[in-house]
């Protein structure tokens, strides 16, 4: 599967994405950057992640097409090592609401206070 469109909507800092499967997403910038698919956030082995705090209105500066398998999202802050593929953007739509929730946790476990105002 693939996207047939995709939409930065910079001011709500929100990524739309809808898929040839007729999958519709709404994916917001910091649950982007938080599950980035880089070695960065994902560590080199299961078990590695690193937990991205402080992420709460960070922007994505810009969309860079990866062949017709992926697209590499620059983050402005100037986190632009992930490349996104389609199957791992659907899979990050269909899993939102888990993975949002386990993020929360795991801010909360570690102590993290999101800013009040953030999504």
């Amino acid at each position: 599967m693939k996207p047939t469109t995709i939409n930065l909507h910079k001011i709500s800092r929100v990524l739309e994405l809808t898929f040839d499967d007729g999958a519709h997403f709404r994916l917001p910038a910091e649950y982007l950057r938080v599950y980035s698919p880089s070695a960065e956030v994902q560590g080199h082995a299961p078990g590695q992640e690193v937990l991205q705090v402080g992420k709460e209105d960070v922007a994505i500066e810009n969309i860079e097409p990866i062949g017709h398998y992926a697209i590499k999202l620059v983050f402005d802050d100037n986190h632009d090592s992930g490349i996104y593929s389609w199957s791992y953007l659907h899979e990050l739509g269909s899993t939102y609401e888990d993975r949002w929730q386990n993020y929360l946790q795991r801010l909360e476990d570690a102590g993290h206070k999101r800013k009040a105002d953030a999504g």
